[in-house]
């Protein structure tokens, strides 16, 4: 079984830097996972009327509600069989903020159905994302969001572009500083920039014995 990213990306995969594919391989068959510690050089949002919005999301770890500069941050990628059977990995991002430490949580898949990867966020998997993958003349991974998808219950709704979040996030490996470079920008169609990150970390592999409890969603959803 090659990993979610190698599926996604195809003959591509072989285009990524060698650090980056050692990294995107993380899952059951190369039995690895992957911790990334470092700094976020900043973290930002836009204008004050998104506060209460990042401020609930906040609550299921899918938005940051704090801006900064200089944050510590973590970043755990273990790949696991989710209740459904389907071959998961975490993105589990922890930044260390002044006033207490906060977490934007996501769980990815590779959706045969959907031609793509499908990011679950938050702790309750309530919004699917469509993650379309590609890689750079650099050998850079970018990642564009595609459609958006609210589930709770028996509610299943696509989230209009007007209010949902274009996502750009591209990953590469700086040879002279030894370290992986990430920059995370999300806007809006219509009001602009929402909220983004930018730093870079070094990474180190682990044997995958298993998903902590508090890595693994509360929730999991089987709608892609």
């Amino acid at each position: 079984m090659t990993s979610i990213f190698r599926q996604a990306l195809g003959a591509d995969f072989d285009r990524l830097h060698p650090r980056l594919r050692r990294r995107f391989s993380v899952g059951l068959d190369s039995g690895e996972s992957c911790t990334g510690r470092g700094v976020m050089d900043r973290v930002w949002h836009g204008g004050p009327w998104l506060r209460p919005f990042l401020a609930l999301g906040g609550t299921r770890n899918i938005l940051l509600p704090r801006t900064g500069r200089d944050i510590p941050f973590t970043i755990e990628n273990v790949p696991f069989t989710d209740t459904f059977g389907r071959e998961t990995v975490t993105f589990v991002r922890t930044f260390a903020f002044p006033d207490g430490p906060r977490r934007f949580d996501a769980t990815m898949v590779h959706s045969p159905e959907r031609g793509c990867v499908v990011d679950y966020l938050g702790t309750h998997q309530h919004l699917a994302t469509d993650l379309h993958l590609s890689v750079d003349r650099e050998g850079a991974l970018v990642i564009r969001s595609g459609e958006h998808r609210f589930r709770e219950g028996p509610v299943d709704a696509r989230v209009p572009a007007l209010i949902g979040g274009d996502a750009v996030v591209r990953e590469s490996y700086d040879e002279a500083s030894a370290r992986f470079r990430i920059r995370v920008r999300v806007t809006n169609r219509r009001f602009g920039p929402l909220f983004g990150y930018e730093g870079s970390f070094t990474a180190e592999y682990a044997p995958a014995r298993g998903i902590r409890q508090d890595l693994r969603p509360v929730r999991e959803e089987v709608r892609a």
